[in-house]
């Protein structure tokens, strides 16, 4: 069986994420490294915050505090948030680490070493008013693709093109905002990703078949396009220093590496913190799940924007260090969520911000709709009136009241205990079947990594319960027949244990409230096998019981208001 390494992209340090975020990268790869572990495999699930390049520095700035001390405190705060929304990382890193920089540069001295790896000088934009040059990111303009007056030197984050900061329109320093610009001649290293195109092509055809359309195709467009060259240092106070015994003259300037250079090998950085943090508590291999790794399955979740430097630029540096480096065998893209229209934005504070969204509901209720509603194959948009009526539909309606009304009729009429009642006839062998049916359905979409049907099939699930309790009445048959109402509650109630155990990838801790509420002293079921969805029998007569407090409150009009006077929504928003 293959250990599955998994991987989201990693939030960038400047400030706390906002709900398109949460569900381009780390939600849906909990949910799937949730439903893996829960299958009984190996999972490792790594993530961490992006600490360098010219946002950080900009963040600290602003807020008042040196780049280590802002980065440290935003790290801490990001962390707290993803427990708040139930993410289980193996290890939730940080990409300033001991580790990161070792592996940063000896992934640089082997690019060296193998010819990959050239010292250029170039003409860089430097800015009077600042009296320094600026990295990419520090320049913003006017992108000559589409229009967009708010993109960056490095990427125009509307068109996704990549840029160079002398291709921006009217630039203008990020810093002061100053246009008294010029570009004068400076020192940087290059990586030589026109050397490795054909070997990423070749990687990219011989394993990019069964990704989805979305991230194969921005892979292919870079390679049609040709590689370019590109600079892997800038000119920063904080970041990945270049070594001084390979570049002395670089590293005597202070140049450290480049963000997106560094970024992505802290995934391996990581999973080495994850080891070194075992400490006496026992070994952990790290190496063996990136290095000469032919036993492990490695899936990537990330949005759009992602993808190139995931697809190509990361595969580039792994192949041109000549070592046997595990790279992406599956890469999951989404698309934007975006806001009544317009994007969810963290520079400009626009949308649902994940701190936010946890002090309105709790974080079963969020986990729900952004994996019912992933932007998988197009844009989606959030809207108040669609998150409360899946949320009133779906949790509130089909599974809340299920359990509610199943569990309170039952105490009501027969106790505390799982009641006895009839043998299970035909209509409980039609439903057995229907829901083991559904299962497979519900498994293969998780297998496939296809979240919204996985949603769906969930959804059915639950609903299949509803369509039984209504088909039997027991309300109605404790009149004439108690023991067919008891066999209609017990049987109820096993569906409510077979929900708990299949729904806790999306609704964490609402499985676990479900489960709870049945007191079984071995339960240790992981998952139900389609004989035990048939049978419907995991919660035998004699149980006890208890009724938990209601899963899923109802979103009502006056929460609407209250939701859109701070966040703002409806047609004044649209097309921000």
């Amino acid at each position: 069986m293959a250990r599955h390494l998994i991987t989201s992209a990693l939030p960038y340090i400047n400030g706390i994420k906002h709900l398109g975020n949460m569900v381009g990268s780390m939600l849906p790869a909990d949910v799937y490294a949730r439903y893996l572990r829960q299958r009984g495999h190996d999972v490792l699930y790594i993530c961490a915050t992006d600490e360098h390049g010219t946002p950080a520095e900009l963040a600290a700035k602003a807020a008042g505090q040196s780049v280590d001390a802002f980065c440290g405190a935003q790290h801490d705060a990001q962390k707290a948030i993803y427990d708040g929304f139930g993410l289980r990382f193996d290890h939730f890193g940080r990409s300033s680490s001991r580790q990161n920089v070792e592996l940063t540069q000896h992934f640089a001295r082997k690019l060296q070493e193998n010819g990959f790896i050239e010292e250029r000088a170039i003409r860089q934009v430097f800015s009077l008013a600042d009296d320094r040059f600026l990295p990419d990111r520090y320049i913003v303009g006017t992108c000559p693709h589409c229009g967009y007056d708010k993109a960056r030197g490095d990427q125009c984050e509307n068109c996704t093109r990549v840029l160079d900061p002398t291709d921006l329109i009217e630039p203008r320093s990020a810093i002061s905002g100053s246009a008294e610009l010029e570009v004068r001649e400076t020192k940087h290293l290059f990586l030589l990703q026109s050397k490795l195109q054909a070997e990423v092509e070749q990687w990219i055809d011989a394993n990019s078949a069964e990704w989805p359309t979305l991230a194969s195709s921005i892979a292919r467009k870079w390679l049609t396009e040709g590689l370019q060259d590109r600079a892997i240092t800038r000119d920063l106070d904080w970041g990945v220093p270049v070594p001084a015994d390979v570049w002395p003259e670089l590293a005597a300037d202070g140049k450290v590496f480049y963000v997106w250079f560094d970024a992505p090998i802290e995934y391996i950085a990581a999973t080495k913190e994850w080891a070194d943090a075992a400490g006496a508590e026992g070994e952990r291999d790290w190496k063996s799940w990136w290095y000469e790794a032919g036993d492990v399955r490695y899936t990537e979740f990330m949005a759009k924007d992602n993808v190139p430097f995931h697809s190509v630029m990361f595969p580039a540096t792994q192949i041109g260090t000549r070592e046997p480096w595990k790279k992406v065998d599956f890469l999951k893209a989404f698309n934007w969520l975006n806001y009544y229209g317009g994007k969810f934005s963290t520079s400009q504070q626009r949308g649902i911000f994940t701190d936010a969204a946890l002090e309105l509901l709790p974080a079963d209720y969020w986990r729900y709709f952004l994996i019912a509603n992933a932007p998988e194959s197009d844009d989606t948009s959030f809207t108040w009136e669609l998150f409360s009526s899946s949320v009133n539909k779906d949790l509130a309606d089909t599974l809340g009241n299920f359990v509610n009304r199943v569990l309170s009729f039952s105490r009501k009429r027969f106790g505390d205990d799982v009641p006895a009642g009839a043998a299970a006839g035909p209509a409980e062998q039609k439903l057995g079947e229907e829901i083991a049916g559904l299962l497979a359905e519900y498994e293969g979409h998780l297998e496939a990594l296809q979240f919204r049907k996985a949603a769906a099939a969930l959804r059915a699930l639950w609903s299949a319960g509803n369509s039984y309790l209504e088909e039997k009445a027991p309300w109605l048959e404790i009149k004439t027949d108690k023991e067919a109402a008891a066999l209609t509650l017990r049987t109820a109630m096993n569906l409510i244990h077979l929900y708990a155990v299949v729904s806790e990838p999306f609704i964490p801790a609402s499985a676990k409230a479900m489960r709870s509420a049945f007191a079984l002293p071995d339960d240790t079921a992981a998952w139900v096998t389609q004989e035990e969805a048939k049978a419907l029998a995991s919660v035998p007569a004699g149980t006890a019981f208890t009724v938990p407090p209601v899963l899923f409150a109802k979103i009502t009009e006056d929460d609407l208001e209250s939701y859109r006077a701070r966040f703002g929504g409806g047609e004044e928003t649209a097309g921000a």
